[in-house]
């Protein structure tokens, strides 16, 4: 896999790259899981990588452990590649675009889902006032990742990556968005 998606490692190299495939929903779990693995390399004290490669096909989840994932990737001391194949969707797709910059690869046939989050509650009044404000909190989060991501202003991430509907793009317009640095064939 290595070869085909053009990163070239000789045999003394590839203990310098560490290889992470989250392929299903984000959980709690699965961000546990990734979230431990990034300790890890982090924390090695022997043969540590130079490079983590965070492979993602995912339809999203749970988008407060995708956020701990993200704070994960950004405490990280070495730069995470991500790529993606298949389907990268909603809580999946933040993880995603938080890869290091010039280092988040699409391949050609990715499906690519941004959309506002959705969220249930119910209670008492004033636990649904305490909802709403978490609500708001977590869009700020939202857009403010975005923009961190994409350099793309508030308005316009509103107006294409968050509108009331879904948006599906493609892997060339997820490039011309910043949501990703390069879109590769894997042969």
């Amino acid at each position: 896999m290595l070869n085909k998606l053009n990163i070239q490692l000789q045999p003394e190299q590839q203990s310098k790259h560490s290889f992470y495939l989250l392929m299903e929903e984000i959980t709690l779990t699965t961000a546990k899981q990734v979230v431990e693995w990034i300790f890890e390399c982090n924390f090695k004290k022997e043969e540590r990588p130079e490079l983590l490669n965070l492979v993602i096909t995912s339809p999203g989840g749970d988008l407060n452990a995708a956020f701990a994932i993200i704070d994960a990737m950004r405490g990280s001391a070495m730069p995470i590649r991500t790529i993606g194949l298949g389907q990268i969707a909603s809580a999946a797709l933040m993880v995603f675009i938080a890869g290091a910059k010039g280092y988040r690869i699409l391949t050609p046939n990715t499906s690519i889902l941004s959309h506002q989050y959705s969220w249930g509650a119910f209670g008492k009044e004033h636990e649904l006032f305490a909802t709403v404000k978490e609500f708001d909190l977590t869009t700020k989060k939202m857009i403010s990742h975005y923009r961190k991501c994409t350099g793309m202003q508030e308005k316009k991430i509103r107006e294409v990556l968050l509108p009331p509907q879904d948006i599906w793009l493609s892997p060339q317009e997820s490039k011309e968005m910043g949501l990703c640095d390069d879109v590769r064939e894997l042969s």
